[in-house]
C-alpha cells in the first residue's frame, strides 16, 4: 500500500455509509420500539464521537494504520522478522486483535476501574446504532495504546489493521442497530459474526446476562471462553437495556455521563 495512500478518507466514507445504512435499516426494520427518543439519547452519543475523535487526533495522531507504517518501516514486531507470506500474517494480525478487543471488553466488566469507564457505554437507556459509539474519551485512548502494542508486537500488515479497523467500526454499529433480522439470518449469521440480538443480551440490566457476549466482530470467542448467550431471558421485547432506570435518565446529559466514572459504582444491577 502506498504511504500517500489516503487511509482516513476511506474510513471515513465506510463509517458513514454503514452508519447511514443501520439508521436506514433501524427506521426500515426496528426490532425494539424505543423507551427513549431518539432526541433524547443521540445528541449525548454523538458529542463523544466528536471528543474522542478529536482527543485521538491530539494525544495519537499517528493512528492504527500509522502506527503499522513505523513498524513496517523500523522492522518492528514477528512479521517484519519473520517471512510469511502477507496472506497469512494479515489473517493472523485480524484474528489477534479481534480477539485482543474481545479480551479488552472482558476487563472491562471485570476489573472495578475499568468498569468505572466503561459503563459510561451500558449506561445508555436504549440500544440503536448510536450506542456503539457512545464510549468514554478514557476508555478510547486506553483502546487505542492497548491495540497499538499488539499491532507493533506483532508487525501487522498494514493493509490487515485497516481492514481490521473498517470492519471493528462497522461491526459496532451493525451488532448494535435496532434492526430486526429474520430469525434464519440471525442463526447463520452468529455462527460467525455477532448479530444485534446477540449483543443486545449483553446490554441487559441483567447482570448475568451483562457478562456475556463480549465480542464485537467474531463471535467465535464468547464460545470458546463459555461466555456466550444465546436469548435473554424475559426476550427483547421485553428486557430492559442499561443499568438502571434513573441511570438511564440521567446519562441523556453529557456532563453527567462524562463524569459518571467518578461517581459510587450503583452496585452492578
Amino acid at each position: 500500500m502506498p504511504e500517500n495512500f489516503d487511509t482516513n478518507t476511506i474510513r471515513m466514507l465506510c463509517f458513514a455509509g454503514i452508519f447511514f445504512a443501520m439508521a436506514l435499516l433501524e427506521i426500515a426494520l426496528p426490532k425494539r420500539d424505543l423507551s427513549i427518543e431518539r432526541r433524547g439519547r443521540w445528541p449525548t452519543n454523538w458529542a463523544f464521537v466528536i471528543l474522542d475523535s478529536i482527543l485521538v487526533r491530539l494525544v495519537f495522531p499517528i493512528g492504527g494504520v500509522g502506527l503499522a507504517y513505523l513498524a513496517a518501516r523500523e522492522g518492528w514486531g514477528l512479521f517484519n522478522l519473520v517471512e510469511v507470506p502477507v496472506w497469512i500474517a494479515g489473517i493472523v494480525a485480524f484474528l489477534v486483535l479481534d480477539f485482543i478487543v474481545w479480551l479488552q471488553h472482558w476487563a472491562a466488566h471485570k476489573v472495578p476501574v475499568l468498569w468505572r469507564i466503561h459503563r459510561v457505554h451500558h449506561a445508555d437507556g436504549d440500544m440503536d446504532v448510536t450506542t456503539a459509539l457512545r464510549f468514554h474519551p478514557v476508555e478510547i485512548l486506553l483502546s487505542f495504546v492497548w491495540k497499538g502494542l499488539f499491532i507493533v508486537a506483532l508487525g501487522a500488515p498494514v493493509e490487515a489493521v485497516l481492514v481490521f479497523e473498517i470492519v471493528l467500526n462497522g461491526a459496532a454499529m451493525f451488532n448494535h442497530a435496532n434492526v430486526a433480522l429474520p430469525r434464519w439470518l440471525d442463526a447463520a449469521l452468529r455462527l460467525i459474526v455477532v448479530t444485534p440480538d446477540m449483543h443486545r443480551v449483553h446490554h441487559s440490566a441483567r447482570m448475568i446476562e451483562t457478562d456475556s457476549n463480549y465480542g464485537f466482530n467474531l463471535s467465535i470467542w464468547d464460545r470458546v471462553f463459555a461466555t456466550y448467550t444465546d436469548q435473554p431471558e424475559g426476550g427483547h421485547d421485553g428486557m430492559q437495556i442499561g443499568l438502571s432506570e434513573e441511570t438511564s435518565k440521567q446519562a441523556r446529559r453529557f456532563s453527567w455521563s462524562l463524569l459518571f466514572p467518578l461517581k459510587n459504582d450503583p452496585a452492578r444491577r
